[in-house]
């Protein structure tokens, strides 16, 4: 009797231990708050300020940076879908929005980033100054790093929702770098030199383009952005095929946007404008880049282009770029 009763107070103790243990596991869960998943559409953003301050100068100059319009799409769509709220409001389900800006008056000027405060994975960013004109100057001074933070963000986020790619064996030994396309895309069209992927979405489709061209391709008396409009215009016209009479095309009616960027450690020219089939109705926003080469003397050159007649297109380009972002040459 007394050997049952030393195993059951053994065996209480070691319950409650466990108990103990489990109970400050959960405590400091539920301290650090980061263990929750965070949430958010793609490119929607929240901004934590007073309300007089949104509806003063500080919001207009916060929407002048964040909602400006996305270079190179068809109508006009914001670089952020913006949703403003005052600090006291931002708990509870909010709180687990994957990006945030707070605005913070009366405290020294300061800019300070935090991660994963209240889920994962996030990206808090907080400008703080003592007036409002102070704040409005030290948000001027940092929106760059601001959008390219956020971008970054929701680049990692799209590149994430599809878990599942393609195995493309040849597409090192072929073009020499690996990329990570989602299986739901399939090869529209396949030559030794040129490949070509689409999927299928309700209004249309989304396109990935991948090809390589040597250097001399480019001409010296073209500027950088009449190189790309003539490779496009060549590459795409002569290998996206069409209904009779048509060409794909770079469109003429608007200047494509044009920026020198850093992709995978490679110098490159990113490109953005709209696409359309010459003498047909149709037309979608392109996002195209031309990477540097050097160690084999060529460009390689992958595009992404949105075919989607009536509907907004800013996260179909996003998705197009963020997968063609996951390009690596190792």
């Amino acid at each position: 009797m007394k050997q049952l009763l030393g195993v059951l107070f053994c065996v209480s103790i070691l319950i409650s231990c466990k108990s103990e243990i489990s109970k400050e596991q959960k405590k400091a869960i539920s301290e650090e708050g980061a263990y929750a998943k965070s949430i958010g559409r793609l490119n929607h953003l929240t901004i934590l300020m007073d309300n007089h301050l949104w509806e003063g100068k500080l919001g207009d100059a916060v929407r002048k940076v964040l909602a400006t319009g996305v270079e190179g799409l068809p109508q006009d769509e914001p670089l952020f879908t913006i949703k403003q709220m005052p600090q006291s409001a931002f708990k509870g389900f909010v709180s687990k929005s994957r990006c945030f800006l707070t605005f913070t008056t009366g405290k020294e000027k300061t800019f300070t980033f935090s991660k994963n405060k209240y889920a994962r994975p996030q990206v808090g960013l907080t400008v703080s100054a003592y007036t409002d004109d102070e704040l409005i100057a030290n948000f001027l001074e940092h929106k760059t790093e601001i959008i390219n933070t956020f971008k970054k963000t929701e680049i990692a986020h799209a590149q994430g929702l599809t878990k599942a790619h393609k195995e493309i064996e040849d597409l090192k030994k072929r073009f020499g770098y690996t990329l990570d396309i989602p299986g739901i895309y399939r090869v529209a069209k396949e030559s030794e030199d040129f490949m070509w992927y689409r999927k299928n979405i309700p209004q249309g489709s989304l396109n990935l383009v991948l090809y390589n061209v040597p250097k001399s391709t480019f001409k010296d008396s073209l500027s950088i952005i009449q190189n790309v409009i003539a490779l496009r215009n060549k590459i795409g016209g002569d290998n996206i095929p069409v209904n009779e009479n048509g060409r794909f095309i770079t469109e003429e009616a608007f200047s494509p946007f044009l920026k020198n960027v850093q992709i995978a450690n490679h110098t490159a020219f990113e490109t953005r404008g709209t696409w359309e089939v010459k003498n047909q109705y149709m037309a979608g926003p392109f996002i195209n880049y031309v990477i540097d080469d050097r160690e084999n003397d060529q460009f390689i050159v992958l595009e992404g282009f949105v075919f989607a007649p009536t509907i907004m297109k800013r996260d179909y380009v996003f998705k197009l770029e963020a997968i063609i972002k996951t390009i690596r040459f190792n």
